[in-house]
């Protein structure tokens, strides 16, 4: 520290002095202010790599869950075995030693379920006691649920030949069509092989080995020649399917993941299965609704773009940029998620808790709440649910947002889930003007899990032509779902018929359609 006697008399040197004094205070101060920047950048970095592991160990195919996943199977192992031998050793027990324990209320046996009955007649035809004749008294009945395996049967189709007595002409029935020309295969066979991979997720080569056990040899090439069959044979309906889809005036979009083995070099590349869902039933729509996938071999946005060329209404969708250019000419609205907005302050609950995240959590809850009472209304009266009481809280919480936005870094994970909903905020908001549009987009999400879990068993796709062929099948099985109908009955039936019908009344053949026929079978 200076003292007045180190002090220059001099006035210049004096100025000087102070110049060189506040030069090196504001180079001082430039230096902490990068090193508070370079400290709040690190935080931010911290607080991402947290967040990141913590969801990495919530995924469902990290190796973490997979840990999980084995502990978990053999506690239930566990379990099995512990109820098994609880099973035997009251079994065994004598009647008056076994403990008094709660007995758990049977359900009654299904109804639709065929009874064999099995009458069983005392042996003495007369009274044991003192010879006397018997009559009939009342009975005792007990249902016992059995398994009948699954079995294979022959049918033969048997044209008797017919001649003339009189020209010797020869008059024969014509012969049956068969789904797959000159195939062996019946409908419920065929059927079943594509329940049992697209909806059961058995690979082929794990149902040759089922089949095997019942003593029929069905070799995996047989089976995908008949899948490629029957998928070939069912297109015009799932072409039915499309153009129903697309008639709609609001839609459901999404897209997933589906590896694909990539010709030459046995590696597998990245493919894509995009969904659009018709499906207007929770604002009152008596439509029958419907799912589209389509099979691209990338993420491209041109496939969207050529997949909605002649759309025109509302899109709801997540943010994926490659829709962006669907929104241009405003022939197609942009519907946002709420799901997803909500979604990236979920993960930051999950990871690290923190007042503002529990807020926006609760927030966002509070417009579900609502949607929950308004759900199967007409939408004029939805409209005015939402403008009513959904537009103020939407309203409030864009302040809440944005002034919450001012006192965060502009590099934490926080700002970002902010800055996420208030990008997509008209998006977001176009709900309450619209009585049909959905507050998320949990109904193209829901489309897709069957082929999330199908992925974990088959792996992976041999080829393009094997992801085209799955997505007409989880067109077709994906819309059976929603309607309600068994999809092995309805594939059943279509493939008893589809051969001879007239394909340009293949509408004939939706689920919705033949709904009637499937029933009376």
């Amino acid at each position: 520290m200076l003292n007045a006697a180190d002090l220059p008399n001099d006035i210049e040197a004096l100025k000087a002095l102070l110049l060189a004094s506040e030069r090196r205070v504001q180079e001082r101060d430039d230096q902490v202010a990068g090193l508070e920047a370079q400290l709040t950048t690190r935080a931010a970095e911290i607080e991402h790599l947290k967040l990141t592991i913590a969801k990495l160990r919530r995924m469902q195919f990290g190796r973490k869950s997979e840990k999980l996943d084995h502990q978990i199977e053999q506690l239930e192992l566990q379990l099995e075995d512990l109820q098994a031998d609880d099973a035997e050793a009251a079994r065994e027990m004598p009647v008056p030693d076994r403990a008094p324990r709660k007995q758990s209320v049977r359900k009654p046996l299904p109804d639709h379920l065929p009874r064999d009955e099995k009458v069983y007649l005392p042996d003495a035809a007369a009274c044991p006691s003192c010879g006397g004749g018997l009559r009939h008294l009342g009975e005792d009945v007990a249902e016992q649920l059995e398994y009948v395996p699954a079995s294979f049967r022959v049918i033969r189709h048997v044209r008797p030949k017919m001649a003339c007595r009189c020209c010797d002409s020869i008059v024969q029935a014509p012969a049956p069509s068969r789904p797959i020309e000159r195939g062996i295969a019946g409908p419920g066979l065929l059927a079943h092989i594509l329940v049992a991979k697209f909806v059961d997720h058995l690979p082929l080569y794990r149902q040759s080995v089922i089949y095997a056990r019942d003593g029929v040899d069905l070799d995996r090439a047989l089976l995908a020649s008949w899948v490629g069959a029957a998928s070939g044979l069912l297109r015009p309906l799932v072409d039915a399917i499309r153009r129903h889809v697309l008639a709609a005036a609001k839609l459901h979009a999404d897209d997933t993941p589906i590896p694909v083995l990539a010709p030459g070099n046995g590696k597998t590349k990245t493919a894509r299965l995009w969904t659009y869902v018709r499906d207007d039933r929770a604002s009152g729509d008596s439509t029958p609704a419907a799912v589209w996938f389509a099979y691209t071999p990338d993420r491209k946005g041109i496939h969207p773009q050529t997949h909605l060329a002649n759309f025109s209404g509302v899109l709801q969708a997540d943010a994926y940029a490659g829709f962006n250019a669907l929104y241009a000419d405003g022939t197609i609205q942009e519907a946002a998620c709420w799901a997803h907005a909500r979604r990236k302050f979920y993960d930051l609950h999950v990871a690290r808790p923190s007042p503002l995240t529990e807020e926006a959590l609760r927030r966002i809850s509070e417009l579900y709440l609502i949607e929950a009472d308004i759900r199967g209304k007409p939408p004029h009266e939805r409209q005015l649910a939402r403008q009513s009481m959904s537009r103020p809280l939407i309203d409030a919480l864009e302040r809440w947002l944005r002034a919450s936005m001012e006192k965060l870094s502009r590099k934490s994970d926080t700002s970002a889930a902010i800055q996420y909903a208030l990008n997509l905020w008209p998006a977001l908001v176009r709900y309450c003007d619209d009585g049909v549009i959905e507050i998320d987009n949990s109904a193209a999400e829901r489309a897709l899990r069957g082929v999330a879990i199908g992925r974990r068993n088959y792996l992976f796709a041999g080829a393009d032509s094997g992801g085209e062929r799955a997505a007409a099948i989880y067109s077709m099985i994906g819309t059976a779902k929603l309607n309600g109908i068994d999809p092995e009955a309805w594939l059943r039936h279509v493939l008893a018929h589809i051969a001879d019908h007239p394909v340009n009344r293949v509408d004939e053949f939706l689920p919705w359609r033949c709904a009637g026929q499937l029933a009376t079978a």
